[in-house]
């Protein structure tokens, strides 16, 4: 109950972060957050009943750079809805593969690597994509960092979510 994703908002409502009820709780306490939805209840104390937030909003507006998606194995199969991107098969058992090989001057990079199942990897092995007579689904590029990509993942659980989310 204590675990469960809340979503904090800049003091201009941008949407900067996922943190636990936890520290959203802690957030208000402290007076550093406004709770702005509370969609879950709330949690009894031995002296006072407090609401379970769903969204918090900061009370100072935190600077920070834009953010970016982490080039990570999970992050490649998400952005390539965990389909294969040289048979389009959708596999639980997907591996990341170089486009241009590493050995050939391929680029750890969004650009040069996508999600493969381990048949089709295997059979492309050591080559580029057209030197072993393969396609590829859809050109690797960056995901995009807005907010509905970045939090999009927790709005099935949190439908309250999604009028903060939309307009970022």
């Amino acid at each position: 109950m204590m675990q469960e994703p809340v979503l904090v908002l800049n003091a201009n409502f941008e949407p900067i972060h996922v943190c636990s009820t936890r520290r959203a709780v802690g957030l208000i306490l402290a007076g550093k957050a406004d709770m702005i939805v509370n969609g879950r209840g709330h949690i009894r104390t031995i002296s006072q009943l407090l609401p379970r937030p769903s969204v918090i909003r900061l009370e100072t507006q935190v600077h920070r750079p834009r953010p970016r998606v982490k080039l990570t194995r999970r992050e490649i199969f998400r952005r390539d809805n965990y389909t294969c991107q040289y048979c389009g098969r959708r596999d639980v058992n997907l591996t990341v593969d170089h486009v241009i090989p590493r050995h050939l001057g391929g680029p750890h990079k969004w650009t040069n690597l996508v999600a493969a199942c381990s048949a089709c990897n295997h059979r492309k092995g050591g080559r580029k994509v057209d030197e072993a007579h393969m396609h590829l689904a859809h050109i690797p590029k960056e995901p995009p960092a807005n907010a509905a990509y970045i939090f999009g993942k927790h709005l099935s659980e949190n439908g309250e979510w999604e009028p903060y989310i939309s307009g970022w």
